[in-house]
């Protein structure tokens, strides 16, 4: 009889419940790491075999120290990140486990925007002019030879957190002079505007199984900075006028995962077509994209990335081979934005192609759905309108993740 295969879940923030659920009706054992201030959040209990709370899960060598006594009662077979900020804390865990499954260079690539540029440069996939701040002479030779604007980027926050827009050397050194010996922990690349877009993808055994592309309305980096509506929509892979568009980005995001060498799990990349109308990269993540990105994907697709991570987890956990879950290829749009009201009133927005709404305090968000490319953009583009009128709020850009 095959033994029950137990999973491990970090959660540094509340995500990923879907995660939770699906692995547990595969039949896992499923245990939860989350910090303290977490404990209250509406986690799928009933999916949870045991929850296990701590402080902060990135400190060392607490976090080694904990995951090692648990070992002692639990033979953990995968464990995944739940969020961003989990992921090189999970492979410094299966390094230390001798666990398989993403280690610590390889999650580097994801977390690390430095080492994801470098290596992305290295395979000769296209992207921005940039530099460490290590060498103050090599970054004054990058600023005499790479005209501006710049942006100064936290090599390991997400979000668009942190990111600082530069227009002159002056401002960099100041920059750089507040920051101190926090600077390493920064780099520095050319801003180039253009029209960005997200690839969200199901890797197993080093193939990519699924792709599904996308184009943001506006730069994340905008919204984040200036404020507005954060809006998305499925891009036509075949017979529309974005399908070349498509087709581009799918190219470069398989090139991208496999110089990256992830073996298995979800991915969320980013790249950017340039007023040249060259295709750059600008980051990737090792997990399913936030902003209810999930849901954008499910509306399109019929395909629940949550739950197909957990699928080929326990695939790969229990020998078996994966094949991922049927698909269909309709085309969906999301709408999410900050609102002044606490819980903003969406009944409004009634047209029988809204299939979700965002349940969140201070905030309104619907994903919209439907087979015609262009009856989703003419609701977008309608909505986004309403939206900026009915709720939308404005808050500084954090600097940080909250703690």
């Amino acid at each position: 009889m095959q033994r029950q295969p137990t999973i491990l879940c970090l959660a540094s923030y509340y995500k990923g419940a879907s995660f939770l659920t699906a692995a547990k009706a595969l039949g896992a054992r499923v245990l939860l790491l989350t910090r303290e201030k977490n404990a209250a959040e509406p986690w799928p209990r009933e999916s949870i075999d045991e929850v296990f709370l701590m402080p902060d899960l990135r400190r060392r060598p607490d976090i080694f120290y904990a995951v090692s006594y648990l070992t002692r009662a639990n033979a953990i077979d995968a464990i995944v990140p739940l969020d961003d900020y989990d992921v090189e804390t999970a492979a410094a865990l299966r390094e230390h486990l001798r666990l398989p499954g993403l280690g610590e260079t390889g999650a580097r690539y994801f977390r690390d925007k430095l080492a994801m540029r470098t290596q992305a440069a290295v395979a000769g996939i296209p992207v921005p002019p940039f530099t460490p701040v290590f060498s103050y002479d090599r970054l004054r030779d990058y600023m005499a030879r790479v005209p501006p604007p710049w942006v100064l980027k936290p090599r390991s926050e997400a979000g668009a957190m942190g990111i600082k827009k530069l227009y002159d050397a002056e401002a960099v050194w100041r920059w750089l002079d507040q920051l101190g010996d926090e600077q390493s922990f920064f780099h520095l690349e050319q801003f180039i505007p253009g029209e960005i877009y997200h690839v969200d993808s199901l890797v197993y055994d080093g193939r990519i199984l699924f792709a599904q592309p996308h184009k943001y309305a506006r730069p994340p980096l905008t919204v984040a900075h200036e404020g507005g509506v954060f809006v998305s929509r499925t891009l036509p892979v075949a017979s529309h006028r974005d399908a070349d568009e498509a087709r581009a980005i799918l190219d470069l995001n398989a090139r991208l995962l496999t110089a990256f060498g992830l073996e298995r799990g979800a991915t969320h990349a980013e790249f950017i077509r340039g007023a040249d109308g060259q295709y750059y990269f600008l980051e990737v993540a090792a997990r399913v994209g936030g902003a209810n990105i999930e849901q954008l994907v499910e509306a399109a697709s019929g395909l629940n990335l949550w739950g197909e991570w957990a699928r080929l987890e326990l695939a790969f956990a229990q020998g078996q081979p994966y094949t991922v879950a049927p698909s269909r290829h309709d085309y969906a749009g999301i709408l999410v934005c900050l609102a002044r009201q606490e819980w903003p009133d969406l009944s409004g927005y009634s047209d029988p192609e809204v299939v979700y709404r965002v349940d969140k305090k201070h905030h309104a968000g619907l994903v919209v759905a439907s087979p015609d490319a262009g009856r989703v953009e003419a609701l977008l583009n309608d909505y986004v309108n309403r939206f900026a009128g009915d709720f939308l709020a404005v808050l500084p850009p954090l600097d940080k993740a909250p703690t």
